[in-house]
């Protein structure tokens, strides 16, 4: 059997975008070191996957430490019955691949995740003769530059993607800034509510009214209570022009006496108010 290839139970499985050498396939290695690991087209299969019982678990990447949230996956949790049940954060390290040293005069095509062509500006800026071209994930990228087999198309990805696929790391650290980080979340169909005395972070989304002073009603409880707002995304809500929710993450857990009353309140005071699930906190670098 192929690595990574599905079997009958679908709960020894965990899926991921993209394939083997992508940054999600190795978060999924650190949150699940003994599950079988399935490589899936995109973020939606992902998903698809999990609520559909394919899969035990979805890991997908949520925040970076550069550009901010994921806004794909956020859409997608806001759309999906699925909580998080999980986070991990990882270093990321990009290189420029390729299947041959060329010089850089002669590189047309950069491909690579939008995510990962976003930290690599300075990069794309010093050659601004090539073309950057959207990728599923970067050992996608990576994959499509190994088939097309043109010395004039690179990669942004990892070195393990360049190995996995036959390819050259032509330079090192491309990244616009050397400590990058990029957290990972698990998702799959149920709520956790243990709680083992670790740090625990949960997120939760919700839309205020359309009037003065709206948002700062929402969150006045959480300054009011001591608890800390960790995040908040604003996010356009599908099929509904110029309405905004509001995605967050708070420290706590709904089963703490403080967090229930703060959400309870936030509830009464917003138009909608969803819980995307808690889980234990990893410490950040």
């Amino acid at each position: 059997m192929p690595p990574h290839a599905p079997t009958s139970d679908p709960h020894s499985r965990v899926g991921y975008p993209g394939r083997d050498g992508a940054h999600s396939a190795a978060a999924c290695d650190r949150l699940f070191p003994e599950a079988e690991l399935v490589p899936l087209p995109s973020f939606q299969a992902v998903v698809d996957a999990t609520a559909g019982g394919e899969i035990a678990f979805g890991v997908l990447p949520i925040e970076s430490s550069l550009s901010g949230p994921v806004a794909e996956t956020h859409d997608l949790l806001y759309g999906s019955p699925l909580a998080i049940t999980a986070e991990t954060v990882l270093p990321i390290r990009h290189c420029l691949v390729g299947i041959a040293e060329v010089p850089r005069e002669e590189i047309r095509v950069v491909r690579s995740h939008p995510v990962a062509l976003d930290q690599c500006r300075k990069l794309l800026a010093e050659l601004p003769w090539a073309t950057a071209i959207a990728s599923p994930t970067t050992g996608d990228a990576a994959a499509q530059v190994a088939e097309h087999a043109d010395p004039t198309e690179a990669a942004i990805a990892s070195e393990r993607a360049a190995g996995l696929n036959g390819l050259t790391v032509l330079e090192t650290d491309v990244g616009d800034h050397p400590e990058a980080y990029t957290r990972f979340v698990s998702v799959g169909t149920f709520v956790r509510l243990d709680v083992n005395g670790k740090e625990w972070r949960t997120a939760f989304s919700f839309v205020t009214d359309h009037q003065p002073g709206a948002l700062h009603g929402a969150i006045e409880p959480f300054a009011r209570h001591g608890i800390d707002l960790l995040q908040l995304v604003s996010r356009p809500i599908p099929q509904t022009p110029w309405r905004y929710r509001f995605d967050a993450v708070l420290a706590g857990h709904p089963l703490d006496p403080i967090v229930r009353e703060t959400l309870q309140e936030i509830r009464a005071k917003t138009r909608q108010l969803r819980l995307f699930g808690s889980y234990p906190a990893e410490e950040r670098p």
